[in-house]
């Protein structure tokens, strides 16, 4: 079809544009597709997440709802658009200020804060959040966007980079900041061959069905753009893929019968023209649906029909710790109490819908996507592509937010199989209903739990039982089972212990990996219980807590003795504000009839890394004969930071200042494994890994020119050659005359730390994990009583990070894992079927979020780098918990099943409970 230039007289980022598409295609389409300017990311298509917010005209609107036709004759401002000589005012206030993480939501920000400063140079808070609440962030929990834009009138002092020797516990920018500021950042859905085709894939509609093809060459005739379609029967290797081998048991395309609604029966690939906007509800194939099991207890029923054959009750997996005698402990206990808990879907809700692309580099198979695990995605995509390991590549792209999701393979074999058949390159983007219906989900649990005190507090006993919903396959159901039991006590001293957890499947979504493996959900039952004693015993709760607290020297119900234990340290950080936060809602709910203030706390530690299992990382760095320092870091930087902080860590263990430093990686070709990025281990393990690398290569240079370790290095690039000075005598290594190894560095060190751990026995006892970080924080709420409304207005969090290695960072981390607690607390619950998008599923917007005051405990651990800890999950744990603690004490309503919507809150209150 001859298509006649739909706009004229259309100028984008200054220069006229004279535009192909149709008028009522998307703006940000064109934009993205027609022009090149990826900047405008697209999160949604449905103007829900603002991801794609552009200026017309100097007003910000979606440009995923803004058709071609409706812009003739306007002036379009994308983020290329901005100053390109210099960074704008608020792109250098969102760099120091740490405002972003992963960066997909980040242009869509800075274009909305620019419009305001245009007419509103100095914004107060209330008017950020106005200006900015069309745009969805899951990383920040929004607090610095706020600083950053409030601030973005003041005077940029020039950043610094820390002197060697001195970039741990530096406020140093993110090394990866400026295209992330800039939109130049390359995520999944931002870059691809020319000539790709286009992927899409026939999604079961059902939770369970048996299906068989129609005529697909006959529908292909109908269409003749497409230029295959692939299913099961086209795998050449084992269709099966898990993220832990002993478990996989997911197909990359079902074959005959499909397990939960959104599994994938084939793939359709072509002209990107064709297939853009093709309904496939009209693909030949016919379902025939089956009896589905929605929920644990149907599944796990007598007499259920197994989902997959020899998993009895369609039991995948049951972790179990036992310490002592809680039976009998708990019959001399002076207070008992016990809750059963109940929670639902959550859906992680990243910014980025997964996005990918695949092309041949000679005899190799290159598959670049947003992923948090690239070497886990090479493993699964040989086996299902049988193909040697040195045929394959995997390359991340910039991920625009992952919290555990994105360490199952989506696409990836998918694009991979398409490459390989067609010998063309190719490319796919989930929509955002297919990442919703197709990826994993946190675990829905059923938890029961007992734990008795004595008549000063201490708690003697107690016991935990759980069935965790992992859906229709394993994925980290294994992972959840396992770890829950170890941490279900909390960070307290508990003598006498039992602890079950069940993976059971369902017909339901995928559960796997969201940000704390179930801990977070144990804490739900385990926090409860905590204030159900305290009050009960008649005992201050944030006392309680610091009597029962683990101390150095104390043994878990592991039987592991600890050591670095800061989960004290930060129960007291939160004393003089606790007090003071119960005086003032006593006061406020004097005069407040209708709405009453309440106070909560919660704690929470956390193992960092694999349960009882090998999980190493390798790191690797070298200089080239021009004096370039380059460090190989494989670890995925997902928006945590890992690209920052090991680098730092690696900075100060060689002696050179952070900005010699060249990042490569990650990629499968070029880096080493530096293993997954979850579990809160990258700055743990794969710093550990860096801290090594770095002292080992210091200690090379060191021997090499004769000095001791008291000298100083410099990388001298106009000589070439590298420096080294105790003060008195300065040698020169000369790096031109040396030999390359390799992978062509003259001078280079590779060293790989795993976490010295063991494997649990029959009762969980062992050392699950090296080293533990803890957390503890206060929320301070308001609940109306007649519409059962809560709104959250302090958090005071203090969180024990072993050594700060960034502040600014590990301050993000904290507010962003705020922002997912609130979340799972008041808003999040994913109904399959229902909320398959962002305008129903709702997580948190700027306007939602609550005051945010991060206190950073240092108590070094003995094995972390330089002492340090891991922190990712650590700050979501406690949230939820101290919120629902917060709602009892405002009014008495004492919740058991999340989220706290209104119409809960209602019902508990009715239920009768007194406020303590």
């Amino acid at each position: 079809m001859n298509v006649q230039p739909a706009q004229t007289g259309l100028t984008v980022n200054g220069e006229s544009a004279s535009l192909q598409s149709p008028p009522s295609t998307r703006l940000s389409q064109v934009l993205r597709e027609e022009l090149g300017l990826h900047g405008t990311k697209s999160g949604c298509d449905a103007g829900d997440c603002g991801a794609c917010t552009v200026l017309v005209d100097g007003e910000p609107v979606c440009a995923c709802l803004t058709p071609l036709a409706q812009v003739s004759g306007s002036s379009v401002t994308t983020i290329e658009g901005l100053d390109s000589s210099a960074l704008s005012a608020v792109q250098s206030s969102f760099l120091r200020h740490g405002a972003a993480q992963c960066g997909i939501c980040t242009p869509g920000m800075v274009m909305a804060a620019s419009a305001l400063l245009e007419r509103n140079p100095e914004p107060d808070r209330r008017a950020v959040e106005d200006a900015l609440g069309g745009v969805l962030c899951r990383c920040t929990g929004y607090a610095k966007i706020i600083d950053a834009v409030c601030n973005a009138h003041r005077p940029a002092r020039p950043a610094a980079m820390p002197k060697s020797g001195a970039a741990i516990g530096a406020r140093t920018e993110r090394l990866d900041g400026i295209p992330k500021v800039c939109g130049t950042e390359r995520f999944g859905a931002d870059g691809w061959p020319y000539g790709s085709l286009m992927v899409r894939a026939i999604r079961s509609p059902h939770m369970r069905a048996r299906f068989g093809f129609g005529d697909i060459d006959a529908w292909r005739k109908d269409h003749p753009g497409i230029e295959t379609v692939l299913t099961a029967a086209d795998i050449p290797g084992e269709n099966r893929f898990g993220v832990i081998q002993p478990y996989a048991d997911q197909p990359a395309l079902a074959a005959g019968e499909t397990r939960f609604a959104g599994e994938a029966v084939a793939v359709v690939a072509g002209d990107p023209a064709c297939l853009r906007d093709l309904d496939l509800s009209r693909f030949p194939v016919e379902w025939e649906p089956l009896d589905a099991l929605s929920d644990t207890e149907r599944a796990s029923a007598a007499g259920a029909e197994e989902i997959h054959t020899g998993r009895s009750g369609n039991l995948l997996i049951a972790g179990k710790v036992v310490s002592g005698d809680p039976d009998t402990a708990m019959i001399k206990a002076a207070h008992v109490a016990e809750v059963t808990f109940q929670t639902g879907y959550v859906e992680h809700a990243y910014i980025e819908p997964e996005a990918g692309a695949a092309w041949m580099d000679g005899d190799v198979l290159v598959i670049s996507a947003c992923t948090q695990a690239p070497y886990m995605d090479l493993d699964d995509c040989i086996r299902i592509l049988d193909l040697p390991r040195n045929r394959v590549r995997i390359i991340p792209t910039a991920t625009g937010g992952g919290f555990g999701s994105k360490l199952d393979i989506s696409l990836q074999p998918l694009i991979g199989l398409v490459t390989l058949k067609t010998g063309k390159p190719c490319r796919m983007v989930y929509s955002r209903r297919e990442s919703m219906i197709s990826t994993t989900k946190r675990h829905p649990a059923r938890m029961s739990a007992r734990i008795g005190a004595d008549a000063d507090g201490r708690i003697v006993a107690m016991t935990f039982d759980g069935d965790f919903n992992t859906g229709a396959y394993a994925s980290w159901g294994p992972t959840v089972a396992v770890r829950v039991p170890v941490h279900a006590t909390g960070p307290y001293y508990t003598p006498d212990y039992r602890a079950v957890a069940r993976a059971v499947h369902t017909n339901g979504p995928v559960s796997g990996a969201f940000r704390g493996f179930g801990v977070p959900q144990a804490a739900l039952v385990q926090e409860t219980l905590y204030d159900d004693i305290a009050i009960a015993a008649g005992i201050d709760r944030l006392e309680l807590r610091r009597i029962n607290a683990l101390r150095d020297g104390q043994t878990t119900v592991c039987g592991q003795e600890l050591e670095g234990v800061g989960i004290l340290e930060c129960l007291e950080a939160l004393q003089s504000g606790w007090y003071k936060a119960l005086g003032d809602a006593a006061g406020f709910n004097a005069v407040s009839r209708t709405v009453k203030r309440g106070v909560g706390v919660a704690s929470c530690w956390y193992g960092c890394g694999n349960t009882g299992l090998s999980n190493p990382s390798t790191i690797r760095i070298g200089v080239t004969a021009e004096g370039d320092l380059k460090l190989h870091q494989g670890a995925t930087d997902i928006g945590q930071g890992s690209n920052t902080v090991i680098t730092q860590i690696c900075a100060d263990a060689l002696g050179l200042p952070l900005h010699e430093f060249e990042l490569v990686g990650p990629d499968t070709a070029l880096t080493p494994d530096c293993g997954k990025t979850s579990a809160s281990r990258q700055t743990y393990v794969t710093g550990k890994a860096a801290e090594k690398a770095g002292k080992a290569l210091r200690a090379k240079i060191l021997r090499m020119s004769n000095m001791g370790e008291a000298a100083k290095i410099a990388l001298d690039r106009n000589r070439r050659c590298i420096a080294v000075t105790d003060g008195r005598i300065t040698s020169r290594i000369e790096l031109t005359d040396m030999e390359w190894d390799e992978n062509g560095y003259v001078l280079s060190a590779e060293e790989t730390y795993d976490p010295p751990t063991t494997s649990l026995d029959e009762n969980g006892q062992g050392i699950p994990y090296a080293v533990y970080g803890y957390g503890a924080q206060m929320a301070v709420v308001e609940v109306d009583t007649a519409l059962g409304q809560v709104r959250v207005r302090e958090i005071v969090a203090a969180h024990d990070l072993g050594r700060v290695i960034n502040p600014m960072l590990a301050e993000g981390q904290i507010e962003g894992g705020i922002a997912q607690g609130l979340g799972m607390a008041l808003m999040e619950e994913y109904e399959p079927g229902r909320t398959n998008n962002l305008h129903d599923y709702l997580i948190p917007t700027i306007g939602d979020m609550p005051s945010i005051r991060t206190i950073l405990i240092e108590k070094p651990d003995p094995e972390g780098p330089s002492g340090a800890k891991g922190l990712g999950e650590h700050a979501l744990i406690p949230t939820a918990p101290a919120i629902l603690n917060a709602i009892r004490h405002a009014c008495g309503a004492r919740i058991t099943r999340l989220p706290a919507l209104p119409h809960r809150v209602l019902e508990a209150l009715q239920a009768g409970g007194k406020k303590p």
